[in-house]
């Protein structure tokens, strides 16, 4: 066993083992794209179910495509209660079980981030080790709030690498409440939108849609991303 793998826990040594071997049964590069979720009690109801409406749209819509479905990564992190949470790593599309997330409690936003942030850097190296090539990671932050914990040095970490072209974070606010200005804080290339109603679905079909665009291109491309109609506002 070598060194970087000596101390991990036997459960996060097979999900390695697993995860690196699809790299390299699959060497297609990657879109990582980590989804960082508002489930904060003010999310119970009609908007949790929407919201889970639109992430199975969004799964099933990259398994549908033949080059999305061997390109793209997905990964869920939810922020209710009192810590962020885990719902989906980094894998092949195939092998993840779509999550059902429900809502509740508060909105520790600048931990969720962090936690997102820190799945990423995981994986490039994984991709790195394993000779994989990827593009640009994507952050896609939703919220109907604002956060209720000090997003001081998540904001500044995402906004450094959003900078140096390192990521692309997009953030939405959900409803009438959620803070825009909290939001752009993350994002100092890409305008805070704000979702019509509870469009959700229309949202994803758009992401879905943007990572296809993405993952049929060259790797350092510029792409033209889909136009964003009928679930956004500014």
């Amino acid at each position: 066993m070598d060194h970087f793998n000596a101390f991990r826990p036997k459960h996060d040594l097979e999900e390695f083992s697993l995860s690196r071997q699809e790299l390299f049964d699959n060497p297609t590069a990657r879109v990582p794209i980590c989804l960082v979720l508002d489930c904060s009690g003010s999310m119970w109801g009609e908007p949790i179910s929407e919201l889970n409406k639109g992430i199975q749209l969004f799964m099933k819509a990259i398994r549908q495509d033949d080059i999305a479905a061997h390109s793209a990564e997905i990964a869920v992190v939810s922020f209710g209660d009192e810590e962020p949470k885990c719902e989906l790593n980094f894998t092949s599309i195939g092998n993840q079980a779509i999550p059902f997330l429900t809502a509740s409690g508060r909105t520790p936003m600048g931990a969720a981030v962090k936690m997102g942030l820190d799945m990423l850097e995981k994986r490039k190296k994984m991709y790195s080790t394993t000779g994989v090539d990827y593009y640009q990671p994507w952050l896609v932050l939703m919220t109907d709030g604002a956060p209720t914990d000090d997003i001081t040095l998540a904001a500044e970490r995402s906004s450094e690498l959003a900078n140096a072209k390192k990521l692309t974070v997009f953030p939405i606010g959900v409803g009438s409440a959620a803070d825009l200005q909290t939001l752009a804080k993350f994002s100092p290339r890409r305008t805070p939108v704000r979702l019509k109603g509870l469009n959700f679905s229309a949202f994803f079909e758009w992401l879905s849609k943007s990572v296809i665009a993405v993952s049929q291109s060259t790797i350092g491309e510029s792409v033209k991303l889909p136009e964003a109609k009928g679930w956004g506002e500014l």
